[in-house]
């Protein structure tokens, strides 16, 4: 994803946060901080973790005045620890101010959304597994969200309902069987990779007859996933979902599964602790 993708896809929730946040005025840094005066500050960092988002904080500081220069330190999904500066903002002092409670939530979600990605990414690099992340998005801030898992080591599942066939529980239980739901899908033409959920070892083999791109294992135990790997022989690669957290991803990975999707990257990732601290007067 490009810079100007990446804004294109903050700009209205730029917007939307800082009549949020801002409304009609900052009363208070118009009745403390003259009009005029400049300030320069540095946004640091309170806990390990992934830094993510500093594109989108930039552009929030823009937002509210465009004479505010703001510098990175570092990377985007460059491990940070405490005390480390990882931007520099200058400029005048009340834009400063006004932003910097809707650029740092920008930054702390995103930065944590990373740094929650990449310990899952860290426990199974040892196996050939690859982290996935899933739909379960805040409302809106799917682009960023996701961005943020690539930035944290992970990978991108669909970006949405258009752009891959998810043929999911509810989807076979409306048609009858997987079979037919899969046939539907190809009478359909739809032109996108086709991935069947299973929830035990005999959906799998049947899934498993009809050629398709993928088959999720649905909440399966590590034992069986771990048979669902022996039985699929490397026909069709097959994605673990369900349950999944850092205490047994790496069991998960273990098995030989060549995916596992979690939720908890982009629904329970707890934001990266920043702040913005001003330069001496």
């Amino acid at each position: 994803m490009t810079q100007e993708e990446l804004l294109g896809a903050a700009k209205g929730l730029i917007e939307q946060a800082l009549k949020e946040d801002v409304g009609p005025g900052d009363v208070t840094t118009r009745a403390v901080i003259p009009p005029g005066v400049r300030g320069k500050g540095a946004i640091l960092v309170k806990a390990h973790g992934v830094i993510c988002g500093l594109q989108v904080a930039a552009e929030v500081f823009r937002a509210v005045d465009e004479r505010i220069s703001f510098r990175p330190r570092v990377r985007e999904g460059e491990p940070v620890q405490p005390g480390d500066v990882v931007a520099e903002v200058e400029g005048p002092l009340r834009g400063i101010l006004t932003a910097e409670r809707t650029a740092l939530n920008f930054l702390a979600r995103l930065s944590g959304i990373a740094t929650l990605t990449a310990r899952f990414v860290d426990a199974v690099a040892p196996y050939r597994a690859v982290i996935l992340d899933t739909r379960k998005t805040t409302p809106g801030w799917r682009v960023l969200e996701k961005y943020a898992v690539r930035c944290g080591g992970g990978r991108n599942h669909r970006m949405g309902l258009y752009d891959m066939v998810l043929i999911k529980d509810n989807h076979i239980a409306a048609c009858g069987s997987i079979s037919e739901a899969v046939r539907r899908v190809r009478a359909a033409g739809v032109g996108v990779p086709v991935e069947v959920e299973v929830k035990n070892l005999d959906e799998l083999r049947e899934a498993l007859k009809l050629g398709v791109d993928r088959i999720l294992l649905d909440n399966f135990s590590v034992e069986d996933i771990a048979e669902a790997v022996k039985i699929a022989e490397g026909r069709v690669p097959l994605e673990a979902s369900g349950g999944v957290t850092l205490d047994n991803v790496a069991a998960i990975a273990a098995t030989g599964v060549d995916y596992i999707s979690v939720g908890a990257l982009t629904h329970s990732a707890p934001a990266l602790d920043l702040s913005l601290e001003l330069s001496p007067s």
